[in-house]
């Protein structure tokens, strides 16, 4: 074992102190790949810690709000230099995240680095929010000055997953603290260590309270949080369970919500769209990049029945291409799924769609068989041929290595079938025509719709990403994100008073 892969113990972190659990307590986090290999321990914090984070957060949020948009936002951008300056640190960061997800290496070094350009997108945001709306007296009806200037709410508490939890951080915590609000995160029980070590080095360099973080399990301490009542804004990415039970525990104190939950979401592959090996490539990793383990990955593939055989055929290609293995490895593209639990969600679809009689094809190349066959939590990546719409697979969001490939006959009918979820994340359109991409876009029940792409390769920070339906509630991303943060407060006075 190398130094870099030494046993570690992560803490809490409140009104700037590093501690353990109130109890002591830890819990262990193991290798996917290796599940009997111990990675580190994490403190499980206790209720007592919870309010001991939220009343930290509470007691630091006057001053912070009243340090000003421009205080702020140099701060933002303190905070993005420093994510990037010590290419050490990140690849430590980086290979201790991979050790504990299983993704794979360049997947985890990317998310590092797209944090510090989410604080320079926040920080952007800033200057924008920044600048009160003044309005004179409108054309008609009584003549008032109106001002409207945005005010944080306190309190964030922001619950992050563990598919993608410094990418999704990015998108809660720049724009709550840029607003001037004070947070507590919490992240993932089973990827915790990474996030962990990458906050508290964003809270040392802001002022004690204002960045607090604890670990430890949902079912002890969720509750604790998002019920707090001196939370004033919830922010959650998870599963759809989970997201129902957060908003009724925070609708007892009224507390606002922004829920970014599951997806299933459809591609369309039209028939004058342009097939070759970099559009399967992207296709690919549209669909199984982080082992499939994404909200926005693409989860039902609906081809034209004129390009359906070049798709099945091109696609097949790509997926054979995946080397399935452990992700610290260079040449593995695929990392195991993170828990026993999800891989039995997507192992159980995979027996199913069989059971039934489709034609179910795993594909990809396996360096190590010992490795793969040895307990890990590794699934090739499966293609379920002409999938019945009734098939699990279809119906629900894998979150793993599985999608199903469909035909379509007309676009009135690729656009039914794409709607025809309980979910309404992400969409996308594949065809060499533009005016018509955007068209079929407008009819998609979905939150953000890629073209001539799909997932976080295509998706444009500066869109607004959220869902419709069973997807969620409110937006991240984008300059709604931040508005999301702040509360709109309206001045008015006589004509003439506030406006010359």
């Amino acid at each position: 074992m190398s130094n870099m892969d030494q046993v570690i113990t992560t803490d809490i972190y409140i009104g700037g102190d590093r501690r353990p659990a109130s109890d002591g307590g830890t819990y262990n986090l193991y290798n996917p790949a290796r599940p009997s290999e111990l990675v580190g321990h994490a403190a499980a914090a206790t209720r007592d810690d919870i309010d001991d984070a939220v009343k930290a957060a509470h007691a630091a949020f006057p001053a912070w709000a009243e340090m000003g948009y421009q205080a702020r936002i140099d701060l933002m951008r303190q905070v993005a230099e420093m994510l990037g300056a010590d290419e050490e640190d990140i690849k430590y960061r980086s290979r201790l995240f991979t050790r504990e997800h299983g993704k794979i290496a360049r997947e985890t070094l990317m998310e590092m680095s797209r944090l510090g350009d989410r604080f320079r997108q926040a920080a952007a945001y800033g200057e924008r929010i920044m600048v009160d709306e003044v309005m004179g007296p409108a054309p008609v009806g009584p003549q008032f000055d109106t001002i409207v200037t945005r005010q944080p709410r306190g309190v964030a508490a922001l619950i992050v997953p563990w598919n993608w939890p410094l990418s999704i951080l990015g998108a809660k915590l720049p724009q709550a603290l840029v607003t001037g609000n004070t947070v507590v995160v919490k992240p993932a029980e089973n990827s915790a260590m990474a996030p962990v070590l990458t906050l508290q080095m964003i809270a040392k360099m802001l002022p004690p309270g204002v960045v607090n973080v604890v670990t430890g399990s949902s079912r002890s301490i969720g509750d604790a949080l998002t019920g707090h009542p001196l939370v004033r804004n919830v922010n959650f990415t998870g599963s759809v369970p989970v997201g129902r039970h957060v908003m009724k525990v925070a609708a007892e104190n009224l507390t606002p919500v922004t829920l970014e939950l599951g997806g299933n979401d459809a591609a369309l592959v039209l028939e004058d769209a342009a097939l070759n090996d970099e559009v399967f490539n992207k296709m690919y990793w549209g669909a199984f990049g982080s082992s499939g383990q994404i909200c926005m990955a693409m989860k039902r593939l609906y081809v034209h029945e004129s390009r359906y055989a070049e798709v099945v055929d091109g696609f097949t290609a790509a997926c054979e291409r995946a080397v399935v293995g452990d992700g610290l490895l260079p040449e593995t593209t695929m990392g195991p799924v993170n828990n026993a639990k999800q891989l039995r969600v997507v192992t159980d679809m995979i027996a199913e769609a069989r059971a039934k009689g489709a034609d179910v094809r795993e594909c990809g190349q396996v360096p190590d068989e010992e490795l793969y066959n040895g307990g890990g939590y590794f699934q090739r990546p499966a293609l379920v041929y002409n999938a019945d719409p009734s098939l699990s697979v279809v119906r629900e969001e894998q979150f793993g290595p599985a999608m199903p490939i469909m035909k379509f006959s007309a676009e009135a009918e690729a656009i039914a079938l794409a709607n025809d979820s309980e979910f309404g994340l992400c969409s996308s359109v594949w065809t060499e025509d533009a005016e018509r991409a955007v068209g079929i876009a407008k009819k998609l029940e979905a939150g953000y719709t890629y073209l001539n792409g799909h997932g976080p390769m295509a998706q444009d920070g500066r869109g607004p990403f959220g869902g419709f339906k069973n997807s969620g509630i409110g937006r991240n991303m984008g300059y709604d994100g931040v508005l999301a943060f702040a509360e709109p407060h309206s001045i008015s006075a006589p004509a003439g008073f506030l406006v010359d």
